[in-house]
């Protein structure tokens, strides 16, 4: 996405990016982004929350409006939850579905490349 963005940017079209990932976006050198600390996959907030996404849209529509340098960060003010564990348990992965996570993405593959043989 920061890449596209500076594409876009390149062709005289302003952007935001909203995300998680601040080392990669920022290294990617987007002219403005606002980051929100939450787990990868949630840049807009919380599923459901609709207040604290209008508010991260709006933040979003400001720093376009506002930025006046190049690569601009600005960091949203929410937190994901009082409980800080989701950090540690986010997509980690335990031994006991280890297996199971495996077969799963065997049989995915597998699909996948029956899929693509019928259509040869």
């Amino acid at each position: 996405m920061s890449l596209v963005a500076r594409h876009l940017e390149d062709n005289n079209i302003p952007t935001v990016v909203i995300g998680s990932a601040r080392d990669i976006v920022e290294e990617c050198g987007v002219a403005r982004f606002l980051f929100t600390d939450f787990p990868l996959g949630n840049p807009c907030g919380r599923p459901w929350d609709k207040e604290m996404q209008r508010a991260i849209m709006e933040m979003a529509l400001d720093l376009l409006q506002s930025a006046r340098q190049p690569r601009t960060t600005v960091q949203a003010p929410f937190i994901w939850s009082e409980d800080e564990t989701w950090r540690t348990v986010f997509m980690h992965v335990s031994e006991e579905k280890r297996e199971a996570l495996k077969k799963a993405g065997d049989a995915r593959r597998a699909a996948q490349s029956k899929a693509k043989t019928q259509f040869k």
